[in-house]
């Protein structure tokens, strides 16, 4: 069970009260999923919504590892011989990982260092002195007493010499000194502050690799706050780094962090001789240390906030893809373009069941054009095709434009973004599906069903290779699993899974279940037939209570003879809805068909113990809409015929588009040239706004006007402000005219960034 301390801390943190935290700590400790707990839970929880649930999970995760830590730290101190009765109560007080290991640093094992091998010459004692700065006392006459030959020339090791001369002892102890000032708690929180609010990132272009890092021009010479910084910024300049085109530094004022140490470790006494050997360590201490170490702090924590960031957006845009709107059961010709291996072709039925693939060559010659369209036709003919899908790689526009062109009758032509699809076709998941069929085959095949239902083809998928995120492979890949893996179970059984239909990859994010059940529930169902009620679950090996419990509510079983096991109801409230159709004189199904019927039920009448407001109001929900697929109606987008590539795009041109992806800094839209162009967050609208995802999602149809087409770096500026076309076409203008602006500025920049302060103010360690 967890610490009954973290709940009120918890509760304190998230603005909640006390009982909530407490009975989501407990649903979770016994085995309860997020969705379970969010939405069959409610009176327990208080109506928590996911993100509640997952952040009480979540934050009792990190309470639980410092706990750990702690123990840990304070096991190895104790083993030292040197825990305090005040060092444990700072240790036990310590709130934060960075709190407990600033106290564990002069007790951590350590590497040898300067100070060490001054201590193995006994100088400790010395410099002990000194730091005291007491009245009176001379270093060069104490420090006298510890070289070759003197009183406390000891060595607290065999074979270590003594200090040879008063300026190496002096040294030795200003070592010494150096090592406990960087070590100190109260010095590293305070220059660590001094980081957070006057640091600065420096980035520089590496000399001669100008060319080569083209893609980091923004960032050849930049600088900006560490407060404040963006996190894709931060992310892109770390990238250059790490690909060494980029020389990147934190810096900070020079007066204003020796000021900081000076003020903590000097005495206010220029007669003091000890003071200026205290003040020559303490600035070694932040040249040589402190700098360093901070600098490294800092780089992880604000590469630890950019990656929540990040990961955060990520995750939204992933769930805006996932909850896309789905075509439905329809018939659909689905086409993997392509220029000189052709265009696989496959026809699905509304099940997305394979019924035919063959190959074309729209392309190759007039006659192959022309076999290539009577196939297509014959085939929607034969197949009763009602959508043909197009992906939209490479030669995708114009296996579009050939498509649309044949006009077959009350068949619509939609462009299927097919990020990921050549991932799932060489999967172990595909060979499983189709172990018959090629690569080509399978790809058709996913672009085919990712539009019949998005959610049930891209939960094949690893989320990383579905393309909405940025600087995915930069980020705690730990941690962006876990958050995208929280993202896909959320919208699983937000929708609910049809038991008798899904595969074992959908199957296995139903609350409950996992990889090993999900498989069982597969291995059951083409053994002993469709499952005909959700009670039939019990049947399937290893499915125990629990885990009927967790999953049962989220699966579904159309025309099963019980309407109840095709809705959201949880078999648990049955009862209640048998009792509410008995007392009004009808069965269930007629509660389901007659409106006026719901609308008698006087849900309080109802209420015990067990069974709260929240859970009735729930049902009468789900009686008026069973089983309801949350997502929205499908819409489809048709391009601007004759734009297919980069350079048929001219500033000022009008265009719908398909938003693919939402960062912090604007949005990418599919305008159909194979290249997503970008709508910086100042190009969206005149009114302001503080987050693009606020404004637009992921799959929306919008409409916009090119700015500017950077040809080299295949980067396309969009607009959605009409009026502002003409505009920046101007500032393009001025800005590559001789009297424009000598200084490289970036047209992704927002106009609101603060602008660096003169380098001359940074000191540079």
């Amino acid at each position: 069970m967890h610490d009954p301390s973290y709940i009120s801390k918890i509760a304190k943190e998230l603005k909640l009260h006390e009982k909530q935290v407490s009975a989501t700590a407990v649903l979770l400790q016994e085995g309860s999923t997020v969705p379970f707990i969010s939405r069959y839970r409610k009176e327990a929880t208080g109506a928590l919504d996911e993100v509640a649930v997952t952040s009480i999970r979540d934050r009792l995760q990190q309470l639980f590892q410092l706990d750990e830590r702690r123990a840990a730290v304070l096991e190895s101190i104790d083993k030292q011989g040197k825990l305090t009765d005040e060092l444990k109560e700072k240790i036990n007080a310590a709130e934060t990982m960075t709190v407990l290991e600033d106290l564990y640093l002069p007790y951590k094992p350590k590497r040898r260092t300067r100070a060490t091998m001054a201590r193995e010459k006994g100088l400790e004692p010395l410099a002990l002195l000194i730091f005291e700065q007491k009245p009176g006392i001379d270093p060069k006459t104490e420090a006298a007493k510890y070289i070759v030959g003197a009183e406390h020339a000891q060595p607290v090791q065999e074979k270590i010499q003594p200090a040879q001369t008063i300026d190496e002892a002096l040294a030795g102890a200003r070592d010494i000194i150096a090592e406990m000032v960087n070590e100190d708690a109260k010095a590293r929180a305070a220059i660590r502050q001094l980081y957070l609010d006057k640091g600065l990132f420096d980035s520089k272009v590496i000399k001669g690799k100008e060319a080569d890092g083209i893609k980091f021009k923004d960032y050849y010479d930049w600088q900006e706050p560490v407060k404040g910084a963006a996190s894709h910024r931060v992310l892109a300049m770390r990238r250059g780094e790490n690909e060494e085109f980029l020389m990147l530094r934190i810096l900070v004022p020079e007066d204003d962090a020796l000021g900081i140490l000076k003020e903590i470790f000097l005495k206010k006494d220029n007669a003091n001789l000890c003071v200026s050997q205290v003040d020559m360590a303490v600035e070694d201490c932040l040249k040589r240390l402190l700098s360093l170490s901070m600098e490294t702090e800092i780089r992880l924590l604000t590469k630890e906030a950019a990656d929540e960031e990040a990961i955060k957006v990520f995750a939204e845009n992933l769930r805006q893809l996932l909850m896309a709107s789905p075509l439905g059961q329809k018939n659909v010709l689905a086409v993997d373009p392509g220029y000189r291996t052709g265009c696989k072709v496959v026809c699905l039925d509304c099940q997305g069941k394979l019924l035919k693939n063959t190959t074309i060559y729209p392309s190759q010659s007039d006659d192959q054009r022309e076999q290539a369209a009577a196939t297509i036709k014959e085939l929607c003919k034969i197949f009763n095709i009602e959508c043909i899908a197009v992906g939209n790689g490479t030669a995708g526009r114009e296996t579009e434009s050939f498509v649309r062109a044949l006009k077959i009758d009350n068949v619509q032509v939609v462009m299927v973004n097919e990020s990921g699809a050549s991932i799932y076709s060489a999967s172990q998941v595909a060979r499983d599906e189709f172990p018959d069929h090629d690569v080509t085959v399978r790809g058709s095949v996913s672009i085919g069903r990712r539009l019949q239902d998005p959610l049930a083809e891209l939960v094949k998928l690893d989320p990383k290779s579905i393309g909405v995120g940025q600087y995915q492979h930069d980020v705690d890949q730990p941690r962006l699993k876990n958050s995208l893996d929280d993202v896909v179970i959320s919208c699983v059984n937000q929708v609910g899974v049809e038991v008798n239909s899904a595969s074992k990859q959908l199957l296995m994010y139903v609350s409950g279940l996992g990889p090993a059940l999900a498989g069982a529930v597969v291995e059951y169902r083409n053994t002993n037939g469709a499952f005909s009620s959700r009670n039939a679950l019990k049947k399937v090996p290893k499915l125990g209570a629990k885990a009927f419990e967790q999953a049962a509510g989220f699966l579904r079983i159309r025309d099963a003879k019980n309407p109840l096991d095709a809705s959201g109801v949880h078999p648990e409230s049955y009862g209640v809805v048998e009792t509410i159709a008995r007392d009004l004189g009808v069965d269930v199904n007629d509660l389901i068909k007659d409106e006026k019927l719901r609308q008698k039920i006087d849900v309080h009448k109802y209420v015990t113990t067990t069974v709260g407001l929240p859970t009735l109001l729930d049902i009468k929900d789900e009686l008026a809409k069973p089983g309801r697929d949350p997502r929205a109606t499908f819409e489809n987008v048709q391009f601007k015929e004759g734009v297919e590539k980069l350079e048929d795009l001219t500033p000022g041109m009008e265009l719908n588009g398909v938003v693919t992806n939402i960062t912090n800094f604007g949005a990418f839209v599919d305008i159909g040239v194979h290249q997503d162009g970008l709508v910086h967050i100042s190009a969206m609208s005149d009114t302001y706004i503080k987050n693009p995802a606020d404004f637009l999602k992921v799959g929306q149809k919008v409409k916009v006007w090119v700015i500017e087409v950077d040809l080299a770096r295949k980067r396309i500026s969009l607009t959605m402000k009409k009026h502002a076309v003409g505009e920046n076409k101007q500032k393009s203008e001025n800005k590559h005219s001789p009297k424009g602006p000598s200084k490289t500025t970036s047209s992704y920049r927002p106009a609101s960034e603060p602008k660096a302060p003169p380098r001359k103010e940074l000191y540079r360690w």
